[in-house]
């Protein structure tokens, strides 16, 4: 019953973490993205592909399938902002944003509460045996804590709309 329970609670943050950037994203213009968070920083548009390539690449770390959109990693995880002189547009990225969090979300939810503390694919059987913490309930819970950091910064950009 209890892991029934904490995996409820992670996987309700996590759909709440979602459902707020989903809606500071409907805020936010695509010239608001355009934006550096502050000087010198990164720009919402960045944080935007970031967020959606790190989401695309929980699918095959959760042992869900393969990544969506693995063009992404190279532009927004691999490198800084503005190494890659062309970013895809606004409204590509917030397309592929909605597609790959619909797709985490529904695989997210129907994965049985049990499952949640099993290995995630980066981890061999042999290493989870001694670190049994690094199970797919863990990185849920640390990208929870990533989307509401970046999600912070991308507030930032609203403040001065």
């Amino acid at each position: 019953m209890n892991n029934e329970l904490f995996v409820k609670m992670a996987t309700g943050n996590w759909q709440g973490e979602i459902n707020a950037l989903n809606k500071l994203l409907d805020q936010l213009t695509d010239e608001d993205l355009g934006r550096e968070i502050a000087p010198g920083r990164n720009r919402g548009i960045y944080l935007l592909g970031h967020l959606t390539a790190v989401h695309d690449m929980m699918l095959p770390l959760l042992r869900f399938g393969p990544s969506t959109h693995p063009e992404l990693k190279p532009v927004f995880v691999d490198v800084a902002d503005r190494v890659v002189a062309e970013l895809p547009a606004p409204g590509q990225l917030r397309q592929q944003w909605k597609e790959v969090n619909d797709h985490l979300s529904e695989q997210i939810g129907s994965l049985p509460p049990q499952e949640w503390l099993t290995r995630h694919a980066s981890i061999s059987e042999e290493d989870f045996q001694k670190e049994p913490h690094r199970n797919r309930l863990n990185v849920l819970l640390s990208r929870t804590n990533h989307a509401g950091y970046h999600r912070g910064q991308l507030a930032l950009l609203k403040k001065r709309s």
